[in-house]
């Protein structure tokens, strides 16, 4: 038997930051985001009577190796896979076997797509299918947030578990006490295709460390800056913009809407946007963007620009010069999968 899930990473397009702790449980946060065809993909294989317990993450070719045990080591190598295994042990039991577990993410961690949560969706959905737990999707969401922020310690927002587990187009709202709701968006087929068609995805061939970006803005919220909370209300209004933009087909605004949320971004904290940054995002405006954002927390990662007409490829020849990569990509609707093979 090997028991395997997969989850999608994510494209946020409005209110980005909202989502993070103390802003969502003073102001309540809002973010709209999509699933696209890009995934973190989990494998449990039970070995037998040899082999103890494997974690390996295939994309970047690291692998531990322990004796059978109830805790493994959080010890800053492969966390992310132990954290999933040491929850599951502790509140559901994991029958004592011998297994390994292999993870592989399409894209790489810091990059801006909700990489390290998707992950963590996925080692659930890989263990839930396994041991056939009793979790529905905003249990496993909920449980992701718990084992990376609380089990971890890990800084960072709530999207990217419900974004991972739910798919598809989804306004979310933030509330204190951990409240979110998802709102799934019935948007027609065709404003997504148009949408899809006119959005470019660039991967600037830089990682970033998100926990420092995102702890100055948790600073920021708790020391009463007045800019950069106003920032976040302004990211927060966005989302709604971009929302009815979507629901409505307004097409032609939505350049206009991201460029509005990159100028309010850059006020949340710094080292969000950089010189390098900035050289991007105006040289693709020049080229026919209408508008861009940051992926993630920014610094670096993923950069997204919409191009209406047939400006895509004229901005992509000019993004091409950076020395970075276009990510081909399509939307996804469905989100956390999990299927067992014999």
């Amino acid at each position: 038997m090997i028991y395997r899930s997969r989850a999608p990473l994510r494209i946020g397009l409005a209110g980005g930051g909202t989502d993070v702790s103390p802003y969502s449980d003073e102001y309540g946060g809002a973010i709209l985001n999509v699933t696209i065809s890009q995934f973190a993909l989990a494998s449990i294989e039970p070995l037998g009577g040899e082999g103890g317990i494997i974690i390996q993450a295939l994309d970047r070719k690291e692998e531990q190796r322990f004796e059978w045990s109830n805790e493994l080591p959080i010890n800053g190598k492969l966390d992310l896979l132990k954290g999933v295994y040491n929850r599951i042990q502790k509140d559901y039991g994991v029958p004592l076997t011998n297994f390994k577990l292999s993870t592989y993410v399409d894209a790489p961690a810091g990059s801006g797509l909700g990489t390290s949560s998707t992950l963590v969706v996925a080692v659930i959905g890989a263990f839930a299918e396994m041991l056939n737990l009793p979790l529905g999707e905003y249990d496993i969401a909920h449980y992701a947030y718990e084992i990376e922020r609380k089990d971890l310690c890990l800084a960072g927002g709530k999207q990217d578990q419900y974004a991972a587990t739910f798919g598809g187009v989804n306004f979310m709202e933030f509330y204190a006490g951990d409240k979110v709701i998802v709102n799934p968006l019935r948007i027609k087929q065709e404003y997504l295709n148009e949408l899809c068609n006119n959005l470019v995805l660039y991967f600037t061939s830089t990682s970033r460390e998100s926990a420092t970006i995102i702890k100055e803005q948790q600073k920021n919220v708790l020391d009463k800056n007045e800019k950069s909370i106003e920032a976040m209300h302004q990211l927060k209004e966005q989302a709604r913009m971009m929302k009815e933009a979507l629901l409505k087909g307004r097409l032609h605004e939505i350049g206009e809407v991201l460029d509005y949320g990159f100028e309010q971004k850059r006020k949340m904290a710094h080292n969000i946007s950089n010189s390098s940054i900035e050289e991007i995002y105006d040289a693709a405006k020049k080229a026919g963007a209408t508008g861009g954002k940051i992926s993630g927390a920014g610094g670096g990662g993923f950069m997204t620009f919409y191009c209406p007409g047939n400006t895509r490829y004229k901005v992509i020849e000019t993004l091409n010069t950076f020395g970075g990569e276009i990510k081909p990509y399509q939307f996804t609707k469905q989100g956390l999968t999990s299927w067992t093979i014999q």
